[in-house]
């Protein structure tokens, strides 16, 4: 498998976190799931920078966010599979 775009540590995740620096909008992101050791690949819907978020899924308003098998938050807005997933659509539950 070449290196991978984003990675995916539980098969629930509903997102996975970006590993280069050239996910760049319109690009086929190879992803590799950890859980399974299986890969997969998502297009780009926007620019996502290295350390955020893609959606692996459509994600709808407040959608509970699943990153490495665990509850990080809700959606404040909705996003499609291959959006950028960060603070500008994505909140703890905590405040």
């Amino acid at each position: 498998m070449p290196a991978p775009d984003f990675i995916v540590h539980d098969a629930i995740d509903n997102v996975g976190v970006i590993v280069v620096e050239d996910a760049k909008k319109g690009k086929t992101l190879t992803g590799w799931v950890m859980e399974g050791n299986k890969t997969i690949k998502i297009k780009a819907l926007k620019d996502i920078p290295l350390g955020h978020k893609v959606a692996l899924t459509d994600l709808k308003n407040d959608e509970t966010i699943i990153k490495y098998g665990h509850d990080i938050g809700r959606m404040t807005k909705a996003a499609k599979k291959g959006d950028h997933v960060h603070v500008h659509n994505l909140k703890t539950k905590r405040w």
